[in-house]
């Protein structure tokens, strides 16, 4: 069997650079030609970098210990509206007459909207004992569009104070419902992680817990307001976030918040994503979902909460 050719880093970078807005697609497929060399093409490269939904599936959305639907959540002060992704244990409701009251995870997605990959993500809290909600910040612009560099424009038009004040809602519709036992923890991915931060600085003591995936810092000035214990991952390779650790350190000591935080060696941004293989760091995205649940678990229903 043919082994798989290694796609150089730097494309890897431009691809990152790609899905956040800071090429344009012509000229992330103009800068791939530089890297097809020793038998790689331009093309290949290209394929490498792209994410494979189906590839990086582990909860099929049939799968018969999950129940799902697509809820839409009041927003008046924000877009209107939010939709998202609800999913919640089979279990839960099947043994016995009463409900299970379940912690809440919200799962905020990258910056291009509520994509395959984060609805799988949800599927697997559901599968950890959580109700999980994960919401699509394109929600009012039709939604997902099935392709993440149109989902990146759309996301590009959203006004930023009005985004924030959506996630708010769709973290306080989770926190209220039923089936909770009122309370949630946040997670999210690049914006999602910066999300997560922000939501533990806005939400206070609504949030228990947040763990960030290569996000920015909570704003300074939001620290105070954090009650929720923060979990934080960054890629060793991600070096802007990596870097900017010690400075979000220093602020959650200086008043006193729970925290912990891991830099995961060999791994870039993204590193937790299995549907873009060239990012994706199998033991440290293992090592990173594992420390996560064990954190919620602790912090939304065990001895910490």
């Amino acid at each position: 069997m043919e082994q798989r050719k290694k796609i150089p880093a730097e494309a890897v970078d431009l691809y990152t650079r790609y899905i956040h807005g800071e090429v344009s697609r012509r000229d992330f497929f103009e800068g791939v030609k530089r890297y097809a060399v020793g038998g790689l093409t331009a093309t290949a490269i290209v394929d490498a970098l792209m994410p494979n939904y189906a590839l990086g599936q582990q909860v099929r959305k049939d799968d018969e210990r999950i129940k799902a639907s697509y809820e839409t959540v009041s927003s008046p002060n924000g877009h209107g509206y939010i939709k998202g992704y609800f999913v919640r244990p089979f279990s839960a409701d099947s043994r016995s007459e009463t409900p299970a009251k379940l912690p809440g995870v919200i799962i905020v997605h990258e910056n291009r909207g509520l994509n395959p990959h984060t609805e799988d993500v949800a599927r697997r809290f559901a599968l950890e004992n959580f109700n999980a909600f994960a919401p699509d910040a394109v929600s009012s612009m039709g939604g997902y569009p099935g392709d993440d560099y149109k989902g990146g424009q759309l996301f590009a038009k959203l006004d930023p104070a009005k985004r924030l004040q959506d996630f708010i809602a769709a973290a306080r519709w989770l926190k209220a419902r039923a089936d909770g036992n009122g309370k949630i923890c946040a997670t999210g991915f690049c914006f999602g992680g910066s999300m997560s931060n922000t939501l533990a600085g806005q939400l206070g003591d609504e949030l228990a817990a947040a763990a960030p995936f290569y996000g920015g810092a909570t704003r300074s000035e939001d620290v105070p307001k954090i009650k929720a214990a923060i979990l934080i991952h960054h890629g060793a390779l991600d070096r802007t976030l990596a870097e900017g650790y010690q400075a979000q350190e220093a602020d959650l000591k200086k008043n006193n918040i729970r925290y912990e935080g891991h830099i995961y060696p060999n791994s870039v941004h993204g590193f937790f994503n299995d549907a873009t293989p060239e990012r994706y760091n199998k033991v440290a995205a293992e090592q990173a979902w594992t420390r996560t649940i064990e954190w919620f678990n602790k912090y939304a229903r065990g001895a910490g909460a």
